[in-house]
């Protein structure tokens, strides 16, 4: 199933094209990564795909729903993650994780399971009484993807979701992002890290607001005759 159909994709913002005829699909179950240096139009994207910013042309499914007249349907059946984390930093992991699940509906009873379940699964009983401003970044990163996803969205977009985070901890979280894909969910990730787009199943490489290249990693190595994504990356930089 398609979670992400995108057909000539534009927008402007006055004379400058941030997307230019993007086209693309994500499924089910996949890891999709959305690659380009800063400015290269990823976070434009990536709003657009949330329903926080209308196209300019194009056509966009996200979850089924038209981003033109079910915009609110959208917000409702995704997860989105920002490159801030999204977290309240004057509030504990349990206020943030209650916040979040009242925010998405779900029952006192839910919320309180999800609090024990992320507690337990992150390993963070030792940081229960912190305010999230106290928490090691890598934990609040990991927290702000769970509390993207309480609500059980079939597709979760992360805008840079590793930024500032150190190399060990990354790979922990991306282990996360496979769990989640092997559960079925889509996760539709933009980064500058082009190592990171060793762990995508397919990778999608923005230059100048256009899709430069679109395939598995390995294709792409092979296509380009490089030994990594990012020598995969200068090449179509440099055109």
């Amino acid at each position: 199933m398609k979670q992400v159909i995108v057909k000539n994709l534009v927008k402007k913002f006055g004379a400058f094209v941030a997307n230019d005829h993007l086209s693309f699909e994500v499924e089910q179950g996949e890891i999709f990564g959305f690659l380009g240096a800063n400015g290269a139009g990823k976070t434009t994207t990536i709003r657009i795909l949330c329903g926080l910013s209308a196209p300019t042309s194009g056509e966009v499914k996200v979850a089924t729903y038209d981003i033109y007249t079910q915009r609110e349907q959208i917000k409702k059946h995704i997860g989105y993650m920002s490159q801030k984390f999204s977290l309240y930093n004057d509030l504990s992991i349990s206020e943030n994780i209650r916040l979040y699940g009242g925010i998405y509906g779900l029952s006192r009873k839910a919320i309180k399971e999800k609090i024990e379940e992320y507690i337990e699964k992150l390993q963070l009983k030792e940081y229960q009484t912190l305010k999230v401003f106290d928490l090691p970044l890598g934990v609040k990163q990991k927290l702000a993807f769970l509390v993207a996803i309480i609500h059980n969205p079939p597709i979760v977009f992360l805008d840079e979701p590793t930024g500032g985070v150190d190399p060990i901890t990354r790979r922990q979280f991306w282990e996360m992002l496979y769990e989640e894909a092997n559960n079925g969910k889509t996760i539709f990730v933009t980064t500058h890290y082009m190592d990171e787009a060793e762990y995508c199943h397919r990778v999608s490489i923005m230059v100048d607001g256009k899709i430069a290249a679109l395939d598995t990693p390995e294709a792409l190595k092979q296509k380009y005759k490089a030994d990594s994504i990012e020598k995969v990356f200068i090449k179509l930089a440099r055109g």
